[in-house]
């Protein structure tokens, strides 16, 4: 979501961002989590589910860190009652 009306991305800064080798091995972590859930018949390609890292470190892939959420769920930010962030 753009802050601002005329807000525009920096696609060229984020590919120099996204390369980055930290950025690199946070991804190839990710993906591995995702591959071993599909393995285990949790989620499956196209169920709208992602694979959530409880403390919030992509590159913990422990069985007790790794939880099944809906996209929308995992993406969000946590909200107050007044759907405000925390």
């Amino acid at each position: 979501m753009p802050s601002s009306k005329n807000y525009k991305r920096d696609y060229k800064q984020e590919g120099k961002y996204q390369a980055t080798e930290e950025q690199k091995k946070k991804r190839a972590s990710r993906n591995a989590a995702r591959r071993e859930a599909i393995k285990d018949g949790k989620v499956r390609k196209g169920d709208g589910k992602d694979i959530d890292h409880k403390n919030g470190n992509a590159r913990d892939n422990s069985k007790g860190n790794l939880r099944v959420q809906s996209a929308s769920a995992n993406r969000s930010f946590p909200r107050n009652k007044k759907a405000g962030k925390k």
